[in-house]
């Protein structure tokens, strides 16, 4: 049932489309192999129901907003306020730790999005956010997660070397933003 609501939710998003719809599968088409994997990896995921969809969408807004990509940027908006999450959530992003917006288990998944994206992605602190998910998740919950994860930096960043721009899916909606590099 989750994921013909979130395919709903989807399909809702991209009715919003207005322009610049063409870059990605403009690129991708040269490439069917390439275009083929995307859309099954990303089907796989959508199917992938153990993890509330919310979680998911936090943690790929938390990506795309760490990463830069206006496209993720703009789609992940649209779906994240569509599928629940508020206008502070989306705006409270780079803030998570100190915002009142979330709840424990939110910010441990953006607290795990944030080290999983981080370069490189090793080390105590991703060890530890693992450790703190598990507080609130089962082990499969996590490992979807972090496929989730993954995928959406894989996502942003072929975005960003294509040079896809924003389709204008948020246009009139909050959206998240990007986020400083740290220093």
């Amino acid at each position: 049932m989750r994921a013909v609501k979130r395919i709903r939710t989807y399909g809702k998003a991209l009715r919003r489309a207005r322009k610049n719809r063409s870059d990605l599968f403009g690129w991708l088409g040269r490439r069917p192999l390439v275009l083929a994997s995307t859309v099954t990896h990303e089907t796989a995921l959508l199917f992938s129901n153990r993890l509330e969809p919310n979680l998911k969408e936090l943690a790929e807004l938390k990506v795309a907003g760490m990463v830069s990509c206006e496209f993720c940027l703009d789609i992940g908006s649209a779906l994240a306020l569509y599928g629940g999450l508020t206008e502070r959530q989306l705006a409270d992003l780079p803030r998570y730790r100190t915002s009142d917006a979330y709840s424990e288990v939110e910010k441990a998944v953006l607290a795990f999005a944030e080290a999983a994206t981080a370069t490189p992605a090793v080390g105590e602190d991703l060890a530890e956010r693992r450790e703190e998910l598990l507080k609130y998740l089962t082990k499969t919950q996590v490992a979807e997660l972090a496929a989730t994860i993954a995928w959406e930096n894989q996502r942003a960043r072929l975005n960003q070397a294509l040079g896809v721009r924003p389709t204008g899916i948020a246009d009139g909606l909050a959206c998240a933003l990007p986020e400083p590099r740290p220093a």
